[in-house]
């Protein structure tokens, strides 16, 4: 009994390929349009620099400032009393405990906490201005702070200074000599459990001594990079 060789030729022959859908080709090349389109004119971001009191934050923003890098760097309120050296409404605005009462009453800081016993708070409308006219955002917060913006805006990105010791830390904290012993003592202590929380942050970047050009090239790398992501972090506040 012979087969029927249409049947065997049809069984042997290999289905024809899918042709894809118009609309999800379209939807594909409109996002990749879109992607391309962003790293020309990409979002504003903000980026969080944190890290243990002493490991020179203040410095490495001031060093960014001078570099003339297009951000807005946003001045934390604090109760604390102004040092030698700082400039109000430039390194912080140093505020009255009434005043500071009077923001978080009005529900102007976007986070505040108490830090080594006095109140810093990140004023929320300088960010909201800063992001409508399209420019980057720094905050300069402690470790405690810098967790409660995660909450707040998980789209941030969070660099995590440290020295490259504890030991080198400690020098410097001894060093700054703003402080009176009990205190110092409490910061090198918070210092050893704030270094814990490192996994918390997108990048870690070590500030060494008398390398603070280093320094800032590797927080300008993280800028650029997060520039040219696939997927843009998106700040809503």
């Amino acid at each position: 009994m012979s087969m029927d060789p249409t049947i065997e030729t049809d069984a042997l022959t290999p289905p024809a390929a899918p042709h894809p859908e118009p609309e999800r080709v379209d939807e594909a090349q409109q996002r990749s349009d879109a992607i391309i389109a962003r790293i020309f004119n990409p979002d504003p971001i903000v980026l969080v620099v944190s890290g243990p009191s002493g490991v020179g934050k203040d410095e490495v923003i001031r060093h960014m400032q001078q570099r003339g890098l297009s951000f807005h760097f946003v001045v934390t309120a604090t109760t604390r009393l102004q040092r030698a050296g700082e400039t109000d409404g430039q390194d912080y605005h140093f505020l009255s405990m009434t005043e500071f009462a009077e923001m978080i009453d009005s529900e102007a800081l976007l986070e505040h906490a108490v830090v080594y016993g006095d109140y810093k708070g990140i004023p929320k409308q300088q960010v909201r201005d800063a992001i409508a006219s399209g420019r980057d955002v720094v905050l300069r917060v402690d470790v405690q702070g810098a967790r409660s913006i995660k909450q707040i805006l998980p789209q941030a990105i969070f660099v995590f200074l440290m020295a490259d010791s504890l030991e080198e830390l400690e020098r410097r904290l001894r060093e700054r000599k703003s402080e009176p012993p009990g205190q110092l003592q409490l910061r090198i202590a918070t210092a050893r459990q704030e270094l814990k929380r490192v996994t918390e942050f997108d990048y870690v970047v070590i500030n060494r001594r008398d390398e603070i050009d280093r320094t800032v090239d590797f927080i300008q790398a993280i800028i650029r990079a997060e520039k040219h992501r696939v997927e843009a972090r998106s700040i809503v506040l």
